[in-house]
């Protein structure tokens, strides 16, 4: 109930802003970000060597830095470089509460040339410390990479709604037997405010 009481009011909060004329929003000159997202994640079966279901509940803490001005302005491509440093957390919400924490560094591009809606893509990858109680994963200490996609509505200047998917996997890369990946897909939401 609190899941759909959330989607509903970000929902509500996305339709009822006023749009932001691209020349008022910080997107274009910021130098940094710093965002907040949840959302549910649910692993793969069968989806290469995944077996085993995992339903997580995640928070990801981020922190953007902007590594260039806009780049191939009046462009499809019109878009600036970004660093992302990310701190998650993951709790398998079917495994006792169990969790996995670490941290992601990732590129990204952040297309600028719409008014009020920025999509951008990433990839990377990080370490994560599991502690889900699966004999199938050989190791506590894990790696991670992953990629996606995502878009940010402006409600005001220097704050922008997020709604993004990525694809993410988990495996000890053949450091210890078995080495069970978890291939899923995560689905969050979140807000950020530029610097």
């Amino acid at each position: 109930m609190a899941k759909k009481t959330l989607l509903t009011a970000l929902a509500l909060m996305i339709f009822l802003a006023p749009p932001t004329a691209r020349a008022e929003t910080a997107v274009a000159t910021a130098d940094s970000e710093y965002a907040l997202l949840t959302g549910y994640g649910i692993t793969h079966r069968g989806f290469g060597a995944t077996r085993t279901q995992v339903q997580t509940w995640d928070v990801i803490a981020r922190y953007g830095h902007f590594l260039s001005d806009e780049v191939g302005k009046g462009s499809w491509y019109q878009g600036r470089h970004e660093l992302l440093v990310e701190l998650p957390y993951h709790m398998a919400v079917d495994h006792d509460d169990r969790s996995m924490v670490g941290g992601y560094l990732l590129g990204s591009w952040k297309f600028t040339g719409l008014e009020s809606i920025y999509p951008y893509v990433f990839a990377g990858g990080g370490i994560l410390y599991v502690d889900l109680g699966l004999p199938t994963m050989g190791s506590k200490l894990d790696f991670s990479y992953q990629g996606g996609t995502g878009v940010q509505y402006f409600v005001r200047k220097d704050t922008a709604l997020i709604a993004e998917y990525r694809y993410h996997h988990i495996s000890n890369a053949g450091t210890a037997s078995p080495n069970e990946p978890l291939n899923s897909s995560k689905f969050l939401i979140g807000m950020t405010l530029y610097h």
